[in-house]
């Protein structure tokens, strides 16, 4: 009865047997075609200028379809303009151009079509309509499949050239087709984590991400704790705002998110009127442009909320011992007469030791100026529209991992123990390990969110840069070390057993296995962990089951990693990683690309998980056919056009 009833909703969609029979028939042939391609991105931390142009540009795929569209046709340089056109079609129609502005135009549109027809091919015509903005899908509908050797044909060709110069739309046909390739280049995207802090505008990014058709987001540990803040935890605004102080990143968080820190500036400029604040100078990667900070004033805002990040830390450590992190309550270990800390036994000097918001005898109690200052801030972070916006995609496009066509994505590690077995974490709730401890903190931080009670929402600060985050994996995060400890051995911050055994196929595979995945064809994709390009790291491990992507697009990692980033590329022939470099503004900005595992034979969409979702849809269809065909379900009389049988 229950399928039935399934099959009846269905025929409202469907409600003759032609119809759902010209539906099976849309649906076989989409299965025949080759996989689309995706591409996976990790750590974009702010960088929205570099990571942008890597969107347009399809990480360098564009380049590669122009040179296979034109070959020798085109001189390298017309292929090279070509392309940045295609990437910044609005830039590329304010140069000045050799020939007459018509005929530039007339020649610019043939080559952006034959482009298209490449980039296409692979598409039914059908998605590939759905594409093309509405206002000129006749136009472009009909240069993409005109058979221009027909004499008839070509002179049609012709007349929609001339009409299209003729009534002025000749750059907006430039950029419309522009945007289709950018568009058809690119079928899915996978974000490995860490768009937030450091770079100058995580908020652009997420308004590309937005746009785009299909992405997906495993949470990253810096996102974690953008989801605690705009959740009104009070320990993750100021986690937030330590770094964005740090990083000189105030354009992201006034202008970007209308955030007000200004009750900041003026509480750091009078507690710390005479204090240089010298350990908490902002690192300088990036200028501001709408809310240029005097860098004396962002030390001092950092150095506020530092402290008071710290008092809050100390505060939910006691509200959850089940957390253990004891180790972490060094507020109380400093003797504030000598200016030391003591930290495992040993005794270190403070780089700064004034401090005249902390009460020694009750180290984390915030001042009352520290507690109003804390109510407006939280007060800014929770009513911010753009800010809602943008972390709500992350609950409805986002997880702590994904497995998705035979690959495992998550951020971070799955945590394990030195042996080699996965680490079981003690929960309120009850031990995990392994999958279920990634579905544990998963269903936690979505309870949290949507409930915005602090305790819960502390969730989020552990996911940060709790031992036993799966998107952490670190002993300590350290913060108090890096900003007020000489000793260099006090910053070290110790990886999970994950991080060393993952480098072995056997683990690898054991991975694979927990989460249903073959290993015989199955890859584990994550970030995080800046792969040292300079020092001779790779970022394919485990005999080519492990891709480390994190290869530092932040500013802050290219001296140490060599280059800025990575993006791995998955067609229906191969996986390919594109190696990025520092991003110019105007510059040649290609990637190196290289081919790392050739596919047995050309994928198609029936091997893909999109391909078992329309074979479930299929055999839907063929019994509603024959409860059509058997009289158990009435037809209906069509009273609309077939549009229904199109591509969903």
């Amino acid at each position: 009865m229950r399928d039935l009833d399934y099959l009846k909703l269905l025929s409202r969609q469907y409600p003759t047997k032609e119809a759902a029979s010209t539906k099976i028939i849309n649906l076989k042939s989409i299965l025949a075609l080759p996989k689309g391609t995706e591409y996976f991105f990790s750590d974009l931390h702010g960088e929205s200028e570099a990571f942008i142009y890597m969107m347009k540009s399809s990480s360098g795929v564009v380049l590669y379809k122009i040179n296979e569209t034109f070959g020798d046709l085109l001189s390298p340089k017309e292929k090279a303009d070509l392309a940045n056109l295609i990437y910044y079609p609005r830039h590329g129609l304010s140069t000045n151009h050799d020939e007459d502005e018509q005929g530039w135009q007339k020649t610019t549109i043939n080559r952006l079509i034959a482009v298209c027809k490449v980039v296409s091919s692979k598409y039914t015509r059908t998605k590939v309509y759905r594409k093309i903005p509405s206002e000129y899908a006749y136009v472009i509908n009909e240069l993409l499949h005109i058979d221009a050797s027909d004499p008839d044909k070509k002179l049609y060709h012709q007349e929609i050239l001339n009409g299209i110069i003729e009534t002025g739309l000749g750059e907006e046909m430039i950029v419309a087709l522009s945007h289709l390739i950018q568009n058809l280049t690119i079928d899915a995207i996978h974000i490995i984590g860490d768009i937030f802090d450091r770079g100058p505008h995580a908020d652009k990014i997420m308004k590309e991400l937005i746009r785009f058709h299909d992405v997906d987001i495993e949470w990253g540990n810096h996102d974690a704790h953008w989801m605690g803040a705009a959740a009104g935890n009070p320990l993750c605004v100021a986690s937030v705002l330590r770094i964005a102080t740090n990083y000189n990143s105030f354009d992201v968080i006034e202008d970007g998110y209308g955030i007000n820190i200004r009750p900041l500036s003026e509480f750091a400029g009078k507690m710390y009127g005479d204090d240089p604040c010298d350990c908490f100078m902002p690192h300088l990667f990036d200028r501001n442009i709408s809310d240029q900070v005097d860098l004396r004033l962002a030390a001092k805002m950092c150095k506020a909320i530092t402290i008071i990040m710290l008092k809050l830390e100390g505060q939910m450590i006691g509200r959850h011992p089940e957390y253990h992190l004891d180790h972490r309550l060094l507020l109380e270990a400093i003797d504030y007469d000598k200016k030391t800390v003591t930290i495992a036994g040993v005794t270190y000097p403070l780089k700064d030791g004034h401090f005249p918001t902390i009460d020694p005898a009750h180290p984390y109690a915030l001042t009352p100026e520290e507690s109003s200052l804390m109510d407006s801030l939280v007060y800014s972070f929770t009513h911010s529209d753009v800010l809602k916006k943008h972390i709500e995609f992350f609950f409805t496009n986002g997880s702590m991992y994904k497995v998705i066509n035979g690959n495992l994505l998550f951020h971070g590690c799955i945590p394990m123990n030195e042996d080699g077995s996965f680490a079981t974490v003690e929960t309120l709730e009850g031990p995990y390990s392994g999958k279920a401890l990634m579905d544990y903190f998963e269903r936690k931080a979505r309870q949290a969110y949507f409930s915005q009670d602090v305790y819960a929402t502390d969730i989020f600060y552990y996911l940060w840069c709790g031992p036993a985050s799966p998107l952490f994996g670190k002993d300590k995060m350290s913060t108090f070390e890096h900003c007020l400890i000489e000793d260099v051995k006090t910053h070290v911050e110790n990886y999970n057993a994950y991080y060393s055994l993952s480098k072995q196929e056997e683990y690898a595979d054991l991975i694979l296995k927990e989460f249903g995945i073959d290993p015989q064809t199955g890859h584990i994709v994550n970030g995080h962990v800046p792969v040292k390009v300079k020092k001779g790291e790779k970022p394919i491990r485990a005999h080519g089951k492990v891709f480390v992507i994190d290869g530092g697009i932040s500013k802050a990692y290219h001296s140490k990693t060599g280059i800025a980033g990575y993006t791995l590329i998955f067609n229906s022939h191969h996986l390919a990683l594109a190696e990025h470099h520092d991003f110019v503004r105007g510059g040649d900005n290609t990637p190196s690309i290289e081919v790392v595992e050739y596919m047995h034979h050309r994928l198609r969409v029936a091997e893909t998980d999109n391909g078992a979702a329309l074979r479930s849809q299929i055999r839907d269809l063929l019994e509603l056919v024959e409860a059509y065909k058997s009289g158990v379900i009435k037809e209906h009389q069509l009273e609309t056009d077939l549009s229904y049988t199109t591509l969903p």
